[in-house]
């Protein structure tokens, strides 16, 4: 199942950790050197909800970013959906 929230369309995006190597100049060395960048994937924070819908009677099960369910919590689970067009 893909990685991404069905309410905000968050999704992983690739990004950089830079190496570093060397002691810092603060410990007694010559100071840290990047010595290179390496791809890495950042994933959203999804977590699988049952959540109830009282206008609808009945439990829909999705898979969220925690930015989409404060969203919920704050505007009322059917007025998001029908905002996302899943309803």
């Amino acid at each position: 199942m893909a990685r991404i929230c069905i309410i905000r369309g968050t999704q992983v995006r690739s990004g950089g950790r830079i190496h570093r190597s060397g002691l810092a100049k603060k410990k007694g060395g010559i100071g840290r050197h990047v010595t290179k960048v390496v791809k890495r994937t950042v994933s959203p924070n999804l977590q699988t909800k049952r959540i109830w819908i009282p206008e609808l009677g009945t439990y829909i099960r999705m898979k969220l970013s925690c930015r989409a369910l404060k969203t919920m919590n704050k505007n009322g689970a059917y007025a998001t959906l029908k905002k996302a067009g899943l309803v």
